[in-house]
């Protein structure tokens, strides 16, 4: 394993996180910061308790994973376009390191921007809401295992897409429906029985309900059940990442 490579690739996509400081952290943790003001505050405050929990706290995970999910497949998606719009892949798939080291520089830097910017917002939700955590160690791995996931998403995304305006079709015309139908703003099962099954077809429940019963002991679906999905969904995400470095997809055309 060459370390140095992986290190190179890594600090040069966190030193672009540094440059552009207001549209890669203040833009997301202001625009969350709104939510925790209309739903956390002022609708939060008129809302009925949910399993025990204020609604305004409620919704903290739901609203913490709809910015992770976005930005970890925001920041690898733009961060492995960029070389092939600029035809700098070239030069990195030539170099005397493996597609292992590759990713690793890509989507260790995504997930790293993520996990920094996910308790960014934790720290600011305090600011607006109360809240707790009864499972800081199941927060902090939920946490870093679905940007780490979600990176390597965005990592493929990068690689599919041949125009900035594909970079963006996933996470706002996909990603972004599924986290509000997900649980984020209300509990499945506030749902008539019908539409709770149906909303069980939707893969990010899993990660909403897993990360929230990190906070507040309370689920829609089983812990186990949440992290064998999410686990699911990582071997799935880096399954995609393998065949593409395998048959060469959109890299040697």
């Amino acid at each position: 394993m060459n370390f140095y490579s992986v290190r190179a690739i890594y600090l040069f996509e966190m030193a672009r996180t540094w440059r552009t400081l207001l549209q890669s952290v203040a833009t997301p943790v202001i625009s969350t910061s709104l939510y925790f003001v209309v739903f956390g505050s002022a609708i939060g405050s008129r809302m009925v308790d949910i399993d025990g929990v204020s609604y305004g706290a409620f919704i903290i995970p739901g609203l913490i994973m709809l910015t992770l999910l976005m930005q970890s497949i925001s920041n690898a998606s733009f961060g492995i376009y960029m070389p092939k719009f600029s035809g700098t892949i070239y030069e990195v798939l030539s170099a005397p390191i493996s597609y292992v080291e590759i990713v690793l520089g890509y989507v260790g830097a995504a997930a790293t921007k993520s996990v920094i910017l996910g308790l960014i917002i934790l720290v600011t939700a305090t600011f607006f809401v109360d809240y707790r955590i009864e499972h800081p160690i199941w927060m902090f791995s939920f946490l870093v295992l679905t940007s780490i996931t979600f990176s390597f998403l965005g990592f493929v995304i990068g690689i599919w897409a041949d125009g900035f305006e594909k970079l963006q079709i996933v996470p706002m015309m996909i990603v972004t429906p599924l986290v509000f139908l997900g649980g984020t703003f209300y509990s499945i099962d506030m749902l008539p029985s019908f539409w709770q099954g149906v909303t069980l077809l939707n893969p990010v429940v899993y990660l909403v309900s897993g990360f929230r019963w990190s906070f507040y002991g309370v689920s829609d679906v089983h812990i186990a059940v949440s992290t064998g999905m999410t686990f699911g969904f990582l071997v799935l995400f880096v399954g995609l990442v393998w065949w593409i470095f395998k048959t060469g997809y959109k890299l040697k055309s």
